[in-house]
């Protein structure tokens, strides 16, 4: 029967022993890990282990803040790993290779479960914990994140006002100027859609991407079309399905939001200087991909 613990098996898991070379002497006989180093760890170095502990600044004694910050911090880093999964799914598509957007959309539903999931971090603060610490971070607020703007750029929900807050900070706008002015994630579909021969409207195969996604009586005709098609085989079925799997996922993350704010302060004005929870309550009910919601009411 093996012993060894799966920490040890895994070549690279926090805390584990990983492929570590042997340590010269008698350790090194028996196997075991390297435990003298000249300097950092490769580990610590590799990961930037102290500069990610660095981050960890508080401003007040409130011990919730903590997990506040560290809920934010993490949910900024599953942002970046999100969008990059987004945009090589989008890629893939405008290249017409669905399997690879298949999969990158799979892998961005793993990351969208652990974001998701991060909400957790927090959802046990009390109202009287959340006060002691909300005036140490002033106007900060979560609708400021430009890695959460350029997610939302990526769905569909375009808006040039929304780059304004990133004024003085130029490779950031410069980035968001870029989705702004590209095909989202679900315009790459339905611009394959269109390539494959089903009736997606001029308007929407090309248009302005720096607006927003409108609905489309004549989209949902050609994602009704797809679905009167649903053998495993059909790979324009399995994107459709794959869209709704990431749909369903931000739907989720938003009401997540939702319940987090109402539960930690309720409907009281928010420090971005909006009613939030009224905010967010509106963003809940807005679909992404809005015709592959839509179409559920008639096929």
């Amino acid at each position: 029967m093996l012993t060894t613990t799966s920490a040890q098996q895994c070549p690279f898991m926090p805390g584990g022993e990983g492929d570590a070379a042997p340590e010269q002497g008698a350790g090194a006989e028996r196997g075991g890990p390297t435990l003298s180093f000249g300097g950092n760890t490769p580990y610590v170095d590799y990961a930037g282990i102290d500069t990610l502990l660095g981050l960890q600044r508080t401003r007040t004694d409130e011990p919730a803040e903590s997990a506040f910050l560290i809920a934010t911090q993490v949910m900024e880093l599953l942002f970046s790993l999100v969008r990059e999964r987004w945009e090589a799914a989008r890629d893939a598509l405008e290249a017409d290779d669905v399997p690879g957007a298949l999969s990158w959309l799979r892998r961005a539903c793993h990351a969208q479960d652990v974001l998701n999931d991060s909400w957790g971090l927090i959802n046990d603060m009390t109202p009287t914990e959340f006060n002691r610490f909300r005036d140490s971070f002033g106007e900060a607020s979560g609708f400021q994140s430009y890695g959460y703007r350029k997610l939302e750029f990526l769905l569909g929900n375009k808006s040039a006002a929304m780059i304004r807050p990133h004024k003085a900070m130029e490779p950031v706008v410069g980035e968001l100027t870029d989705l702004l002015e590209r095909p989202g994630l679900y315009d790459a579909a339905l611009r394959l859609l269109h390539r494959r021969g089903l009736p997606v409207p001029a308007d929407r195969f090309e248009r302005d991407w720096t607006q927003a996604y409108e609905p489309s009586p004549e989209v949902e005709r050609a994602w009704a079309d797809v679905y009167a098609d649903d053998r495993p085989g059909n790979d324009l079925f399995l994107l459709a399905e794959a869209l709704m799997d990431v749909a369903e996922r931000v739907t989720r993350w938003r009401h997540l939001h939702l319940v987090a704010v109402k539960r930690t302060m309720g409907g009281k004005p928010g420090s971005g200087g909006s009613n939030g929870l009224n905010w967010l309550a509106r963003h809940v009910e807005q679909d992404v991909f809005p015709e592959l919601w839509s179409l559920r009411n008639t096929i």
